[in-house]
């Protein structure tokens, strides 16, 4: 591929020259099938919105901000490169934004459009529109092309007009405390990550991305350039993530971006399976392990016909549940379980795990087919410097890092130093190879009464590691005498575990012994693990699982330690005998 775009308002009039007839996009048209899209018809659909934006009706001037609230789908991709293309910033909100969020965001970016998928979302935000000074108008995405239009050479004007050191968007961080800051992404920052990583994501024509991630998400939007940069299909989910592991397997991917979760509930699918069988368990095993040693090629010859016989009985099957055609998959923004990718890399499919943030254009290191450790988040990708300071935090330099947060001049100096260093926030290790470990959050450090300093997030993900049925852990200790844990369950887990056993857990499954037995031996299991001032003296099992709609979690899905602890406290209180 000879360079990129110099710009973003210049990318789909580039990917357009290059692979006009190739297929650029495919999504569900309905409930029977597909419909694609050609790179020109891609180019054209961003014509049109771009035109709109800044024709009489909407007057959207050069870096005046534009958001857009809508699920990840073909006309959010249409609206995000028409702003881009109209030299106008992108303000991406999630879906499923609260309104104190809402509000926040679309007022402190001081938006003058919102660009809507429906109709519900539009009334939303025109409910908000009092206290939104600086917005002109709420428009439909299926209705944004019907306005009237600029001509097509002003917005080749507005697009060649724009530079790298102009902002491109204003992603708002999910934020575990407080409101939202607004990180100022440029141009530039996006081509030097596009810069970074397209070496190490190979794809081209013939390959097929599947995103089902909000494109309100960072991470999803990279892999959205990336895509279409190489002249690959971005393949659309059809709406309802409930269908996403069936989708895969109709969308045949070659390439899938995702969290953890996905891949973790595959492998708990499969688990749950090889438990109903009579010594179904060891046979897994013994499998996971010849995988293994196959994909490291460590497999002696006695035991080929062994793992020939595993490839029938079980890589084949869970390939195919992936589409048959994956050859790369990411995951990030929170550890994966190593045996899931253990279980995975013997089925034939490898994971990479990544490591960046908002701040830092969304990438700082990757693994990749060149250069993987298991374990670690990957190397530094080219252009990014990275080092541990003396107290273990993550700082990472280069032109990928974002110039500031807007309107908020203390933010950007308490993250960005003198010299250019991004503070993360976040503690870690690099190895001798250049690999780079993260082991927690600096802010979530945990010191208890006796002075032991403990990791939260180490001893949550050993307690999630060594049981399927737990779904996340919290762990409370701080300026407390020892730790102690809030627990929920894996709904769909739980109930197929009873279900085998014809056991009926009641509407509150974590009072019953035998599912607190299995979550005791989940915390046992985690405490051999962890040093002795980090074990679990004792646990509560919550009745819910936390959720965005309840404040425990932001859109991201990272948790809010802050709002857990103020709405579970009496249960805490309970655990330490208050």
């Amino acid at each position: 591929m000879d360079g990129r775009p110099d710009t973003l308002a210049e990318f789909t009039r580039w990917t357009e020259e290059r692979y006009g007839p190739g297929t650029a996009l495919r999504f569900r048209a309905g409930p029977d099938g597909w419909t694609t899209r050609t790179y020109a018809e891609l180019a054209a659909s961003v014509r049109a919105a771009g035109r709109a934006l800044i024709g009489p009706d909407l007057a959207v001037a050069a870096g005046e901000r534009v958001a857009v609230l809508a699920e990840t789908g073909p006309l959010w991709t249409y609206t995000h490169f028409g702003v881009l293309a109209a030299g106008a910033v992108l303000v991406p909100v999630y879906p499923t934004a609260g309104e104190e969020e809402l509000a926040w965001v679309l007022s402190d970016s001081e938006a003058v459009v919102a660009v809507c998928d429906d109709a519900a979302r539009a009334a939303r935000v025109e409910a908000l529109r009092p206290k939104l000074p600086a917005l002109r108008a709420v428009v439909r995405m299926d209705a944004l092309a019907g306005r009237a239009a600029a001509p097509e050479a002003r917005l080749r004007e507005r697009a060649a007009a724009v530079g790298p050191d102009d902002d491109a968007s204003i992603v708002y961080t999910s934020g575990t405390t407080g409101l939202p800051k607004g990180c100022r992404l440029t141009h530039g920052n996006f081509g030097a990550v596009q810069d970074g990583t397209l070496p190490l994501v190979r794809g081209g024509p013939g390959d097929s991305t599947y995103l089902y991630l909000p494109l309100a998400h960072l991470l999803a939007q990279l892999i959205q350039f990336t895509t279409l940069l190489e002249g690959g299909e971005l393949c659309y989910f059809g709406g309802r993530v409930e269908d996403v592991v069936a989708e895969l397997a109709e969308a045949r991917p070659t390439h899938l971006p995702s969290v953890p979760r996905l891949f973790e509930k595959v492998h708990a699918v499969v688990l749950a399976l090889a438990d109903g069988q009579e010594g179904g368990r060891e046979r897994f095993a013994e499998a996971v392990r010849l995988g293994v040693l196959a994909c490291e090629g460590r497999l002696p010859e006695e035991l080929r016909a062994a793992h020939e016989a595993a490839e029938e009985s079980l890589y084949s099957l869970v390939r195919a549940a992936f589409g048959g055609r994956l050859k790369w998959a990411l995951t990030g923004g929170a550890p994966i379980a190593p045996d899931t990718l253990d279980f995975l890399r013997a089925c034939g499919i490898r994971v990479f795990e990544g490591y960046g943030m908002t701040e830092s254009g969304g990438v700082i290191s990757l693994n990749h087919p060149d250069a993987v450790r298991y374990g670690t988040v990957g190397r530094p990708i080219a252009g990014c410097e990275v080092r541990i300071a003396a107290d273990g935090e993550i700082l990472a330099r280069g032109p990928m890092v974002f110039p500031g947060y807007h309107a908020n001049a203390a933010a950007t100096a308490g993250t960005l130093d003198a010299d250019g260093w991004l503070h993360t926030g976040d503690l870690g290790e690099l190895d001798g190879d250049g690999f780079l470990s993260v082991t927690g959050r600096k802010k979530e450090l945990i010191i208890t009464s006796a002075g032991k300093n403990i990791t939260p997030t180490e001893v949550e993900f050993a307690v999630r590691a060594a049981s399927r049925y737990v779904s996340r852990a919290v762990l409370i200790g701080d300026r407390r005498p020892h730790p102690v844990a809030l627990i929920t369950l894996d709904a769909e887990e739980v109930a197929a575990w009873a279900a085998r056993r014809s056991l009926d857990p009641g509407p509150r499954p974590g009072i019953h012994p035998q599912v607190r037995a299995l979550v005791a031996e989940a915390v046992a299991a985690a405490n051999a693990t962890v040093s002795r001032p980090a074990r679990i003296r004792a646990f509560h099992i919550l009745d819910a699982d936390f959720s965005v709609e309840d404040g425990t979690l932001t859109p991201t899905l990272k948790l809010r330690r802050g709002a857990v602890a103020e709405r579970y406290a009496a249960q805490i209180e309970a655990l330490y005998g208050g």
